[in-house]
């Protein structure tokens, strides 16, 4: 390949790849043509996009150091999704589904991640999952104040609200006057 058109793919390459520098790597060669299109079809409904590439191109596209062991042997790079979660646990579910595709690792925030490394990640909670559980913890202590500040309150007013309606003045003599009683 001469040097102009290297120069030519690595610009489409970072053309197509965008911002986006958190990629997983995968063998995609051994699935079946028509297994391979579902895949693809399915993932592309997702936002997912799939790209084979040329490894020593890809290195100086994904400018990440350690990605020898991970871009050797046919690789395809895969990205898009919510983000790197959620793309990790989509490839990690069409890996357990498709026998002969293989997570080969990833790049997460500038640093090579294998396979196994993946496989955890798709084990952890995500963008939306993350943000959920840190507000709760916001939300949480004001929570558990109202609740208290409500409790006695609530039935502070539900008090003043029969002595001021007149209901019940005598049932609540009544059982002011048993109280002691059963008390003893």
């Amino acid at each position: 390949m001469s040097k102009v058109v290297k120069e030519l793919v690595i610009s489409e390459m970072e053309r197509r790849l965008g911002a986006n520098r958190d990629v997983l790597v995968i063998d995609f060669s051994a699935v079946e043509g028509v297994k391979a299109n579902e895949v693809r079809l399915a993932l592309q409904a997702r936002g997912v996009t799939l790209l084979g590439v040329k490894n020593s191109l890809a290195r100086k596209v994904l400018g990440v150091p350690g990605m020898e062991k991970i871009l050797a042997g046919p690789s395809t790079l895969v990205w898009g999704g919510e983000d790197i979660v959620a793309l990790s646990k989509e490839m990690t579910a069409w890996a357990k589904q498709v026998d002969k595709l293989e997570i080969k690792g990833a790049t997460v925030d500038g640093q090579a991640v294998d396979a196994n490394g993946v496989v955890e990640l798709s084990k952890s909670p995500g963008r939306v999952e993350l943000i959920s559980q840190i507000a709760g913890l916001i939300l949480s202590p004001g929570a558990r104040l109202a609740a208290a500040m409500l409790g006695p309150g609530g039935k502070l007013a539900a008090q003043l609200k029969t002595l001021s309606t007149g209901d019940g003045a005598g049932e609540g003599e009544a059982s002011a006057a048993e109280e002691p009683a059963t008390a003893e």
